[in-house]
């Protein structure tokens, strides 16, 4: 009888953690980085930096939107922080961030939806660099379904801090530190908004 109500207990406040804890804390959000970093550890060769990462999923009924019929906008811009950790990890990327002790942001992102993920439909996202500065990454994602369709393209700009990104560049591709690869010519039309709006963001303040 006390051994039952001991586990009874124990068993209470287990739930009551892993309640609190969801209650606190996005906890499918921190699971699906660890269970995508180690799924890559695992079964995913190592990459170049230069080459592109691969990682899937599928649109459960937790990713749906108002009308219950495919995926919602938000759960796009979730998947591809996965997608980076994954490709940071594969790269070697990460790596090189830890050992400079440095810190990497999204400082924007760009995407454009094209054709909708409908319920239980797979799809997987890539993740390429397109271009570098001194102090900026530029990465291109794609959500892809299995009929070879591209979804959705997004571009994003990681800003560092604390990290020699042509150096980096240069150690992890084999390349000169002084190359840099042509940008894509929406990336230079993004960049140019991306100008315009801070000046006009500055005169307004």
């Amino acid at each position: 009888m006390v051994a039952e109500s001991s586990c009874l207990f124990c068993y209470s406040i287990f739930v009551t953690i892993v309640a609190l804890l969801y209650i606190l804390f996005d906890v499918n959000y921190f699971l699906r980085i660890i269970f995508t970093i180690g799924w890559g550890k695992l079964f995913d060769k190592r990459k170049k930096l230069d080459e592109t990462t691969e990682v899937y999923g599928i649109c459960t009924s937790q990713d749906l939107d108002i009308f219950f019929k495919h995926m919602n906008n938000a759960r796009y811009v979730r998947d591809l922080d996965f997608a980076r950790f994954h490709f940071y990890e594969r790269t070697g990327l990460y790596d090189e961030i830890t050992k400079a002790k440095a810190h990497v942001l999204q400082t924007a992102s760009n995407i454009r939806y094209r054709r909708t993920i409908p319920l239980f439909n797979t799809y997987k996202v890539t993740t390429k660099i397109v271009y570098w500065e001194e102090k900026t990454l530029y990465i291109e994602q794609q959500f892809i379904t299995s009929d070879g369709f591209i979804r959705a393209i997004v571009l994003s700009k990681q800003g560092t801090i604390g990290l020699n990104v042509p150096e980096v560049m240069a150690k992890l591709t084999g390349k000169d530190v002084s190359y840099r690869p042509t940008p894509p010519e929406e990336l230079q039309d993004w960049l140019t908004s991306m100008e315009k709006s801070s000046a006009r963001l500055r005169k307004s303040d």
